[in-house]
Formats: C-alpha cells, sequence, structure tokens
C-alpha cells in the first residue's frame, strides 16, 4: 500500500513527486479552516462535538452558556503540527505575562508590547499605566492623572480616583505592615492581593492570565460571532458570576465593567472582544491616551 504524507510539511514537494511513477500520491493540502479549526458551539458550527459532555439537558443552564473550546487534530485528523503555535495551546494554563486569547495567541505584539513588558505579571501590566514613573506605587493623584488622560471628566476621575484607592489599597500593603496607609497608596508589586470574587476569573491569585476563562466569557454570553459584547450582555455575565454573600465582589466587578464600558464607548453598542482582551494587559490604554493626546495638540495647533 503506498504511503500517505500526514504531517503538515512541503506540499509542494508532494505536488512535484506526485505521478503514475511515485510511491507517494498527492494530496490536496488542507485549507485554513480545516487547518485551524476555531472553536465549537454545537449552535454555530457543524463540526463534531468533543468525546465528553459539555451540557446536559438535565441542566439547563448547562445548555445556555458553553464553554470554549478547540480541537487539537485538524480536519481528517491532520495535524496540526509546525503550525500548532499559531493558536491558542493549552488554554487552561495561566500565562504569566502575555493576555493570550485565540485571535492573539502571543499576547499583544503590537509595539513589542508583551516583549517590553515580560518583567511584569499581567496584572502588573494592566495597572502600570497608572505608575508613570514606575515607583511601584500608585497614588489617588497618580490614578486620577490616569484617568484624566484617558479622557475621563476632572469630577469622575476623582470620584474613581478615591473608590480605586481606598478599596485596594490596604490588600497590597508590604509584609508586616498592618497599620492602614492613609495615603491610600497601592503596591503594585502585591496587586495580585487586590483580586477579588465573582469575576471571570481570567486573573489567577497570581496576578497570571487564563485565557480558557477570557474564552469562556464570549463563548458563554456573546453574540454568534463570539467577537463583541453588548451592554446587556455583560450586565447577565456579571449578574451569573455573583458568588454567594460576596457584595463586595458584586460591586467590584459591576464598577469595573462599567468603567470599561464608558472608557470603549462603543458607538454600535458592543465591546470588541480585542480591545477587552487589551485591557487586561493594559496596553489599550496607553493607546487610547496617545490618540486622545494627539488630539488635543492637533485642535490646539488650529486656533
Amino acid at each position: 500500500m503506498a504511503p500517505t504524507r500526514t504531517d503538515s510539511s512541503s506540499f509542494d514537494d508532494d505536488r512535484n513527486n506526485s505521478g503514475p511513477n511515485s510511491e507517494m500520491p498527492f494530496r490536496k493540502p488542507p485549507t485554513t479552516d480545516e487547518r485551524f479549526p476555531i472553536w465549537h458551539r454545537p449552535d454555530v458550527h457543524e463540526n463534531p462535538e468533543p468525546d465528553f459532555q459539555m451540557a446536559i439537558e438535565e441542566c439547563p443552564v448547562t445548555e445556555e452558556r458553553l464553554p470554549f473550546w478547540q480541537d487539537v487534530t485538524c480536519g481528517e485528523g491532520f495535524p496540526i503540527g509546525k503550525h500548532r503555535s499559531e493558536r491558542l495551546r493549552q488554554a487552561g494554563v495561566a500565562r504569566a505575562t502575555i493576555a493570550a486569547s485565540y485571535e492573539s495567541p502571543h499576547g499583544t505584539t503590537k509595539d513589542n508590547y508583551a516583549e517590553r513588558n515580560k518583567h511584569l505579571t499581567v496584572l502588573q501590566q494592566h495597572v502600570a499605566f497608572f505608575d508613570p514613573d514606575s515607583d511601584g506605587i500608585i497614588s489617588p493623584r497618580d490614578t486620577y492623572n490616569g484617568f484624566r488622560r484617558l479622557g475621563w471628566s476632572p469630577l469622575l476621575a476623582v470620584g474613581s480616583a478615591m473608590i480605586i484607592n481606598s478599596i485596594f489599597s490596604y490588600p497590597t500593603l508590604p509584609p508586616g505592615q498592618w497599620i492602614p496607609d492613609f495615603k491610600l497608596r497601592i503596591h503594585t508589586e502585591r496587586i495580585h492581593k487586590d483580586k477579588h470574587g465573582s469575576d471571570s476569573g481570567t486573573y489567577d491569585h497570581e496576578g497570571r492570565f487564563i485565557p480558557q476563562h477570557f474564552e469562556d466569557l464570549f463563548s458563554k454570553y456573546a453574540g454568534r460571532d463570539k467577537q463583541d459584547i453588548t451592554k446587556a450582555e455583560i450586565f447577565a455575565y456579571v449578574k451569573s458570576q455573583r458568588n454567594a454573600l460576596d457584595v463586595t465582589g458584586w460591586a467590584a466587578a459591576l464598577l469595573e465593567w462599567s468603567a470599561t464600558w464608558h472608557l470603549l464607548s462603543p458607538k454600535d453598542g458592543k465591546m470588541k472582544k480585542d480591545d477587552i482582551r487589551r485591557i487586561y494587559d493594559g496596553s489599550l490604554f496607553y493607546e487610547i491616551a496617545a490618540r486622545r493626546e494627539k488630539e488635543a495638540r492637533e485642535k490646539e495647533s488650529q486656533r
């Protein structure tokens, strides 16, 4: 029986070497969709389900909120092979320094952001924008200035700074210090101590980023194409993630997503998936601030 190529090496060689006298019959290379299948939802895709149950009809909520999953092989058993790195590998394993998603498995590569910030966890990257002098301390003034750079009004920036620093300062106190810091400073080295309940679980308790939990947010709650999410879908998500008696977590989640919506202010009523991912790693903050500063300079020059 003539051998058949099943790996991902050169199909051009197969084409050149195939023919009536060849022992290697040419097989048409798989398409991009076959080589890199996207995650599957039975109500969206025709691909077969995994060989384990993700939902049971006896518990309807499991059918309503299907988790993210992806094949490890492609159509007809064609292995991903050398192309494996182009999609999200081991989605359940936390990434210390990159906010990886199915569409951006290497995190934020624009302007070499992930590489430049590989000394920080993803949660530390998220707050680094508010620490412009990189001294590891975020004061209420730093928080206020950060929100002003993002275009928030003075009143909203003041209120946000007081709420955020009042809540998140104490858990980040240096080891052995129990007396509250009345300057309400946040220490970024211990920002992982500020993780609260009733959230998506995208950040773990050490400040790393778990792609599976980020993808689940869109797989379970977003619309059909899973590339954006509406305000109503976000509130449904926040409501469903509430832990019993976790009032602080409920309030924090609601405030965080309200702030995210205000920051993005999507004209079409949908927050883009990659914009949200880039808020998790903080890279979008710099882009928004730079854009607003450029617009301000242009207006000033026109006067």
